[in-house]
C-alpha cells in the first residue's frame, strides 16, 4: 500500500469530481479545492448525480454475468468479489465525505497527493501552480491529469520537480477505469512507483507512459479521430447524428465523435482545438502526412456557438444532442 492517505482533488469540473468520488469511494480522505462559492454550486450537484451513478450502476451490476458486459464497472467491484451492500455503503461514504475547500492553503496543508485537474488552458494552470508550490507540506507530491499539455510545460512552476509527474484519467473513471501514468524528465522513480500504486488502489488500471508524449496514450489516439469528426460539419459535409452514426454502426464503437464531446464538454473541447490552432506547428507535420487539413477556425466558431447558448455536453443537458 502507497503512503497516499489525504487526497486534494484541484478543479470540481467533470474529471475533477470524478477523480474526487473514485478516490472517496476507495477509502481516501477527499478535498475538492474550488475557486469560488459559484464553483461549489456548479461542483455539489456533480457529486449528488455521481452518488446516484454509482447507485444506479451497482443496481445493474447484480444481473451481470460476465466481466465483458459492457455494464459491469470495473472501478466500482472487480468481477467475482462483488458485494453490493459493500459497494452502496462505500457510495454513501463517499458522498458524505467529501469536503470542499475554498481556502487553498487550508486544503493542501496536509495532504500527500495533490491531484489538478482544472481547465485546459496553460496561463491559468501555470497560475495555480505558482500559487500552489509554497503551501504543500515537503511530502506532497504533485500530478496534473492535464489532457494535452505536457507535464514539463510546468515543471519549473511546480517547487517540487522529483515529486511531480502526470495522471492521466479517461472519462467515466468508474466503468472506463485507465490511468496512464507519466513522468516527466526530473520525476523521480520513487514518485513514478507511488502514483502507479494509487493508481491500483483506487481500482484504475495504470498505464505507464515511458516517454514524455503530448496526448498520452488514450488522447494521441481519440483527439485526431474527434478533429476528423468536427471538421466533417466544420465543413458542410454532413450532420451529427449521421457521422456518429457512420463510425459507430460501421465499427462498432459505443459513442462517435459528437457524442464523444457531449461526454467530455464542448468547454474542453474548444479549449483543446484553440490549443491546437495557436502551436500549429506541434501537429501540422502530421497532420501534412494523414492529408488532414483540419479548419481549427470554422471548428472554434461552432463550438462556441454551442457554448455560447449554454449548451456545454451531458453536464448541461445538452450539447450536441439533448439530455
Amino acid at each position: 500500500m502507497s503512503d497516499i492517505r489525504k487526497v486534494v482533488v484541484a478543479g470540481g469540473g467533470v474529471l475533477g469530481s470524478q477523480i474526487a468520488f473514485q478516490a472517496a469511494y476507495t477509502g481516501f480522505d477527499v478535498t475538492i479545492w474550488l475557486r469560488s462559492e459559484g464553483s461549489i454550486g456548479r461542483c455539489q450537484p456533480k457529486l449528488d448525480k455521481l452518488k446516484k451513478t454509482y447507485l444506479d450502476a451497482i443496481e445493474v451490476m447484480k444481473t451481470v454475468e460476465s466481466p465483458i458486459d459492457p455494464n459491469w464497472c470495473r472501478g466500482i467491484a472487480e468481477f467475482g468479489k462483488f458485494d453490493p451492500e459493500e459497494c452502496i455503503a462505500n457510495t454513501e461514504k463517499a458522498h458524505a465525505g467529501i469536503k470542499l475547500e475554498l481556502d487553498l492553503a487550508k486544503a493542501v496543508a496536509d495532504a500527500d497527493l495533490v491531484i489538478e485537474s482544472m481547465a485546459e488552458v496553460q496561463e491559468e494552470k501555470t497560475a495555480f501552480f505558482k500559487k500552489l508550490a509554497p503551501l504543500m507540506p515537503e511530502k506532497t507530491l504533485l500530478v496534473t491529469n492535464s489532457s494535452s499539455l505536457l507535464p514539463s510545460s510546468f515543471t519549473k512552476d511546480t517547487g517540487r520537480p522529483a515529486k511531480y509527474l502526470a495522471l492521466h484519467f479517461a472519462n467515466s473513471i468508474w466503468k472506463q477505469n485507465i490511468a496512464e501514468v507519466m513522468a516527466q524528465a526530473e520525476t523521480s522513480q520513487a514518485s513514478f512507483d507511488a502514483i502507479m500504486e494509487f493508481a491500483q488502489e483506487i481500482r484504475m488500471i495504470p498505464l505507464p507512459v515511458n516517454k514524455e508524449k503530448a496526448g498520452y496514450l488514450l488522447n494521441s489516439l481519440l483527439i485526431p479521430f474527434l478533429f476528423s469528426g468536427l471538421d466533417l460539419l466544420a465543413n458542410g459535409v454532413s450532420d451529427p447524428e449521421s457521422i456518429d452514426k457512420a463510425w459507430k454502426l460501421g465499427t462498432g464503437a459505443p459513442r462517435g465523435p459528437f457524442e464523444i464531446f457531449d461526454v467530455v464538454g464542448l468547454t474542453t473541447a474548444y479549449n483543446i482545438v484553440e490549443k491546437y490552432q495557436k502551436v500549429p506547428g506541434i501537429v501540422n507535420p502530421l497532420l501534412k502526412k494523414m492529408m488532414l487539413p483540419y479548419n481549427f477556425k470554422a471548428q472554434k466558431a461552432i463550438l462556441k456557438k454551442y457554448i455560447d447558448a449554454g449548451k456545454l455536453g451531458r453536464a448541461s443537458g445538452e450539447g450536441f444532442y439533448k439530455y
